[in-house]
């Protein structure tokens, strides 16, 4: 019978310089001790990460950011209060210990405060841990331990199994150095950071503002590529109409939709189909599942129905899934096809 493994096992796989993958409430985090840099360096090998994309730094609460944040100001502290735990990172100037690897070589950190009991219970026993999403870089973030599992092997990394994850995508990630903005859209909107903060907070501008997108550039803030997210199969977005033309004109597709779209295409003409909410949380944690799903059915293209026909629900989430997919749908680089 195999043993799963506990946070004590996996706090002595960290203090030995080794990668744990845990859950969160967004996606499976790919963790190692922030302050060793032997450590970190191991993260971006294994997930065979730009240099330049900085990590987010997973912290237990307020008082283990002041360990790695230089400086942590009223803005910072509202936000904690109105969002900690939760699907929020902030960028902030960071402190000098914190190794300029684990910020892509910039002057600031990420940090954020995840809301699931085992990640919480890791950063109680552990302290502050690097962790981006427990994936190769530019593939589809996992939100079960299997994901990670089914890409890595468990001598390179250690799986704390907490379920699927509840929100399904990656945090927003909000500046606050220099202007105060969005750098990444999530679950959390402008609007409400904004009102946490008391002061006017930007939205999200688009993946090529500021310079971003660049796979080779110094990122101002983690998750900022323009390709990301996407399976092996290439991704189109298309209306409900031109759903059906793509369908219609040649190869087997697998079409993600409502079930209406479904229907208009039909297994029956050899394509795949994976039927997609229209309530935007509940797209939104189905999402990287659905699109793993969609590029195991062996198509030509994953097809997804996009806007969604009767969209439900809160507007900055769909803003985000339509970031994550417009993601996924990018154009990718020389080397990320060589990965694939």
């Amino acid at each position: 019978m195999v043993t799963e493994p506990t946070v004590a096992d996996a706090v002595e796989r960290l203090k030995a310089g080794r990668l744990v993958a845990f859950p969160t409430e967004t996606v499976y985090g790919l963790g190692a001790d922030v302050f060793n840099e032997e450590a970190v360096r191991r993260v971006f090998t294994v997930k065979k990460r730009p240099m330049g994309n900085p990590l987010i730094v997973h912290v237990a609460d307020a008082r283990m950011a002041k360990r790695v944040a230089a400086w942590w100001p009223e803005t910072a502290e509202r936000i904690a209060a109105a969002h900690w735990p939760g699907p929020v990172s902030m960028v902030l100037p960071k402190k000098e210990r914190v190794p300029a690897i684990v910020t892509g070589g910039g002057p600031n950190v990420a940090v954020r405060c995840p809301d699931h009991p085992v990640a919480l219970e890791l950063l109680r026993a552990f302290g502050p841990l690097v962790g981006p999403s427990a994936n190769v870089s530019g593939e589809v973030s996992p939100t079960t331990a299997a994901h990670v599992r089914g890409t890595f092997l468990e001598r390179r990394v250690m799986v704390l199994d907490g379920g699927a994850c509840r929100e399904g995508i990656e945090s927003t990630v909000v500046a606050l150095v220099g202007t105060p903005r969005v750098l990444r859209p999530g679950v959390v909107s402008a609007a409400a950071l904004s009102e946490a903060a008391g002061i006017e907070i930007l939205p999200f501008a688009g993946p090529f503002a500021g310079g971003a997108g660049a796979a080779g550039a110094v990122q101002e803030g983690p998750g900022m590529l323009a390709s990301h997210y996407a399976p092996r199969t290439p991704v189109v977005l298309a209306t409900r109409g031109e759903v059906e033309a793509i369908a219609g004109g040649g190869g087997r597709v697998v079409v993600m939709g409502t079930g209406a779209a479904g229907d208009a295409e039909g297994s029956a003409a050899g394509h795949g189909f994976v039927e997609m909410p229209r309530e935007a949380r509940a797209y939104a944690a189905g999402l990287y599942a659905a699109l793993r799903r969609a590029d195991e059915m062996g198509a030509g293209r994953i097809v997804v129905e996009w806007p969604v026909a009767g969209a439900e629900g809160d507007g900055a989430v769909w803003e985000a899934i339509g970031d994550r997919l417009g993601r996924a749908s990018a154009e990718r680089d020389r080397d990320a096809r060589e990965r694939r």
